[in-house]
């Protein structure tokens, strides 16, 4: 858990939190999407405008995206002192630096002088962050170390970067940019008891993946939660993920889920279908298709080494598969753990990135070959690509009406909409909307 220097009063006064002002044209619109949400069918899937709206898009940023938790990084990224990469969330740029004496920080990316991005690549290392426009110079900590010609009255102690909340838990770092971020504690226990005996806090990032898929980022976690369309769509990854439907829905698991679990336990791996109580988070540990132990062509291994030493080897673990709206899933198996990162870019755009991680002593080329080991999963997301640009296509019809889901195989869906819908109904009733028409 990251402590902030002069404690919460001071990370009050400084931090990030965003700022939103309602004009009239975005309270009736704010209104009016909730009176649709109160009223929406949960057997059926949302208007085809909610997923091309800019209003609409403006609304789940201000209250989905610029108050949830949100997963940015792995802890194994910033490896060492002086380590940093960025992100863009929405208008956010983000920062996230680790500093000399091992804490993560996360920062709003933009200099305290005339706000140009401190850092402008993806990842690096340094001693101190050096704005490049006008060389303001900040500790790893966010302080202000040097200013060049700002006077004697000048207090460089009145102009750190904006800090943003910053969680890290199993390996995993998680921001907030809201003033108020919600309570992580209960996300953080259950996330923790799943992840950690996979020790990615002790892993290595083996490969990254970034694509850019012209959908709505609803529509990139919809074909995530079910898979209906998998036989006929992946065939890489159809060898060795099962799509039976009891495999990723709410319903109850079949035998073989059943017994999988009960084997998983007993060796110590919570496993178990979980899901918490607001619906944001939810874990479970799936079997894969025969002797599969892993996403690979063959079934076998991608990499020789386990990922944790933490597992039995001899252990049919199965993937676990672990979710937290708005911004993550993720498969943890017993050689690899791949992480997928759901950003927005626009009502129709959204970034997603894909990481491969191994243990830290496995060796490229020799203990893994990174063709093999991505294969599966970007072939997956290209053809995930291909069809959400599709669905998109579709949806931007004016005369789309949404049909109803499966009532067999598309539970999954159904559970993360009815999340997303509830989720800004509660948003949309604190700002106070109701009174207007």
């Amino acid at each position: 858990m990251h402590i902030y220097p002069g404690g919460w009063g001071a990370y009050d006064r400084k931090c990030a939190g965003p700022t939103r002002t309602f004009g009239e044209a975005q309270l009736i619109n704010a209104a009016n999407v909730l009176a649709r949400l109160q009223k929406r069918s949960p057997a059926y899937g949302l208007p085809g405008d909610f997923y091309r709206d800019p209003g609409i898009y403006a609304l789940e940023l201000n209250l989905l995206f610029y108050r949830e938790w949100l997963f940015a990084a792995h802890t194994v990224e910033l490896g060492k002192s002086g380590s940093y990469l960025t992100l863009q969330v929405g208008d956010y740029p983000i920062l996230l630096t680790r500093d000399r004496d091992g804490q993560i920080h996360a920062f709003v990316n933009s200099c305290r002088h005339r706000g140009a991005r401190v850092c402008q690549e993806a990842h690096g290392v340094a001693p101190k962050l050096v704005c490049p426009y006008h060389q303001w110079t900040y500790e790893l900590d966010g302080r202000l170390f040097a200013a060049r010609q700002m006077g004697a009255d000048f207090d460089k102690s009145q102009f750190s970067l904006r800090r943003i909340h910053c969680e890290t838990v199993a390996g995993y770092i998680f921001i907030c940019v809201a003033a108020q971020p919600p309570d992580f504690t209960a996300t953080r226990r259950h996330i923790e008891a799943y992840v950690q005996p996979h020790r990615l806090g002790e892993a290595r990032l083996a490969f990254e993946s970034t694509i850019v898929e012209n959908g709505n980022w609803k529509l990139v976690w919809e074909n995530n939660r079910e898979c209906y369309h998998c036989a006929r769509n992946h065939p890489e990854l159809s060898v060795t993920y099962p799509d039976r439907p009891t495999i990723t829905s709410t319903t109850v698991a079949d035998r073989v889920v059943l017994d999988h679990w009960q084997t998983c336990e007993a060796a110590g791996l919570p496993s178990a279908f979980q899901i918490s109580a607001d619906g944001q988070v939810r874990t479970s540990r799936v079997p894969l298709l025969g002797a599969a132990v892993s996403y690979t062509l063959s079934g076998q291994p991608a990499v020789r080494k386990p990922l944790s030493d933490a597992l039995d080897a001899r252990l049919k673990v199965g993937a676990l598969l672990m979710f937290h709206y708005p911004s993550t899933w993720n498969h943890f198996l017993g050689d690899h753990a791949i992480s997928f990162r759901v950003l927005p870019l626009g009502p129709t755009q959204t970034q997603l990135t894909t990481k491969w991680l191994v243990h830290r002593d496995a060796v490229a080329g020799v203990d893994y070959d990174v063709d093999e080991l991505t294969r599966v999963w970007l072939a997956t997301n290209e053809q995930d690509r291909h069809i959400v640009q599709e669905n998109q296509i579709g949806m931007n019809a004016p005369l789309y009406e949404p049909g109803p889901y499966s009532q067999v195989t598309e539970n999954g869906v159904r559970q993360f909409v009815d999340w997303y819908s509830t989720r800004l109904q509660q948003r949309l009733v604190g700002e106070k909307l109701t009174d207007v028409a």
